[in-house]
């Protein structure tokens, strides 16, 4: 099954409390995963910033919100235990735990409801959200950010090849190769240029070049596109090649390429839009939200 969300884990948390089974997130995250029977997959599975596993972000706020409503208390950084309250409840037997049940304390709800948009009532307007704040966020910039490559996408397939061919030149050099664009960077994009289209610089000193292929293409490149290029490749007695298309490639295609001894990398529209946005090619910053987390040492009293 998939990893449980951040509700299901409250009760599950405060029970491993409860019994002394886990009084650390790492020592629960493990248990947890047992419990619920996860794949590997799902117990390695990361949030879209890659900081942090799904799981490890779950059963954080987990318990960040069962302590909160007073039912755990964490001594120090990393480290809970169950409180008197905590004890009562579990002795109630519940038989589920959500927001909503834990909006009956009232520390719980003051700590909540100033969260929310003061003229919602958490209980009755809305249902709390399954995810995370973290997923939430995560995924608000997930989505901006794929619209944006979309919109990326649509830009270069209506330019025309020679801007094609220009932009992959200046992505490679804003991603490190060569240096500066003049000196860096070559488009060839002629007429009997043997299926090359522009050479870069591996790094400042030119001890190497890569050789780059651009197709504005709107249907997927095939194996015989690949096989020309590594021949143009041949031809000029170069070991590594780009290949990079608006479209996608065939998985013959991709075969082939893992079966060569030249170094050739396929880079699909979607690599190269996601690629833009994170070298700020074609883009350009709007807002930047700075996420700041507490810095335990510093209230150490010593």
């Amino acid at each position: 099954m998939a990893v449980p969300d951040y509700q299901t884990l409250l009760l599950p948390l405060l029970k491993l409390a409860g019994v002394g089974q886990a009084d650390t997130l790492i020592k629960a995250e493990e248990i947890l995963a047992d419990q619920f029977s996860l794949s590997a997959e799902d117990r390695t599975a990361r949030l879209p910033s890659g900081q942090q596993t799904v799981l490890r972000n779950r059963a954080g706020w987990a318990s960040f919100y069962l302590k909160n409503a007073g039912l755990i208390e964490k001594p120090r950084r990393g480290v809970f235990r169950i409180t008197d309250r905590g004890r009562q409840v579990l002795a109630s037997n519940p038989v589920a735990m959500d927001l909503n049940y834990l909006l009956r304390f009232p520390e719980f709800k003051e700590f909540y409801q100033k969260g929310q948009s003061k003229s919602i009532d958490p209980v009755t307007t809305q249902e709390p959200s399954v995810r995370t704040p973290d997923e939430v966020l995560q995924g608000a910039y997930q989505t901006i950010r794929n619209d944006l490559a979309t919109e990326i996408l649509d830009r270069l397939l209506k330019g025309s090849p020679e801007f094609f061919e220009n932009v992959v030149v200046e992505l490679l050099v804003s991603m490190g190769y060569g240096g500066s664009r003049q000196d860096a960077g070559e488009r060839i994009g002629r007429s009997g240029d043997g299926g090359i289209d522009g050479i870069i610089k591996e790094d400042r000193l030119g001890l190497d070049a890569i050789y780059i292929q651009a197709k504005r293409w709107q249907s997927n490149v095939g194996r015989p596109e690949i096989q020309k290029f590594v021949g143009a490749l041949q031809g000029q007695r170069a070991r590594k090649g780009v290949f990079m298309t608006t479209s996608g490639f065939s998985p013959d295609a991709l075969d082939y390429v893992s079966r060569i001894d030249a170094k050739v990398v396929l880079l699909d529209g979607s690599q190269i839009a996601n690629l833009m946005i994170d070298h700020d090619v074609g883009v350009s910053s709007v807002t930047t939200f700075v996420i700041k987390k507490i810095d335990s040492d510093y209230f150490e009293e010593t």
